[in-house]
């Protein structure tokens, strides 16, 4: 029986929090594991301590490393749902490629290898810096399409068709980003840069990730939002 309900609470769902007058055993949502809680949302969902702890860079990881969604948006659409991502940040520089990653290898039944190109890719994407879309001229989150292109064909500098096609993905996304105009809105450029890749990997390497139709549940947080002339916003 229910100690207490709160209204709402629950990042991964939005649903109510109820605490429980005896503990029980529950998986957290985001690392798997079993722990003993007397908290919960109505649907069951649970995040450890641990967890609710991390930063915004570790929690990306964590979330992609659990998780077996063959859908970037819908994936990147939770992990933005979380407070440690803010409305605006250099965390979407690593968001973007690690959602792409992580349902890539999903879809292509690889998951072996979505741990060793998430810690690279966090690397590469730690160097794109915040105000990069403004005082450099290119989008973090387009950016990090090329890095998750690089990633997954293994390019390198002296790579031929790879060198195209990371290079080649990059500036798909940034034109994508460019078109809409300013002011920034780093998650109108993840959504736009997200939709762009999955058209890329189905064109360029046959492989068809999962969409999803995305309506912009961040707008409300975002002051600088052009409202209805963003193709996500809600209204």
């Amino acid at each position: 029986m229910a100690e207490k309900m709160a209204s709402g609470g629950c990042i991964i769902c939005g649903s109510d929090l109820i605490y429980l007058n005896e503990s029980e055993s529950l998986q957290c949502s985001i690392c798997k594991e079993t722990f003993l809680s007397n908290a919960r949302c109505v649907q069951g969902h649970f995040i450890c301590d641990h967890c609710h702890e991390l930063d915004g860079f570790d929690l990306i990881q964590q979330i992609c490393l659990n998780s077996s969604s063959t859908n970037p948006v819908e994936l990147a659409n939770l992990i933005m749902s979380f407070p440690e991502i803010k409305m605006h940040g250099p965390e979407h520089h690593f968001l973007v490629p690690a959602v792409l990653i992580t349902t890539y290898y999903n879809k292509t039944e690889k998951p072996g290898l979505i741990s060793e190109k998430l810690n690279k890719a966090r690397e590469r994407a730690k160097n794109i810096h915040g105000g990069f879309c403004g005082f450099y001229g290119t989008c973090g989150a387009g950016v990090g399409t090329g890095i998750f292109m690089s990633l997954i064909l293994n390019s390198t500098p002296l790579s031929k068709e790879e060198w195209k096609l990371s290079n080649l993905m990059t500036s798909k996304s940034l034109l994508e980003i460019a078109n809409y105009g300013g002011p920034r809105c780093c998650k109108r450029d993840t959504f736009l840069s997200l939709e762009t890749s999955v058209d890329f990997v189905e064109e360029h390497l046959n492989i068809r990730l999962d969409k999803s139709t995305v309506k912009c549940k961040f707008f409300e947080r975002n002051k600088e939002c052009k409202n209805q002339e963003c193709k996500y916003y809600p209204g």
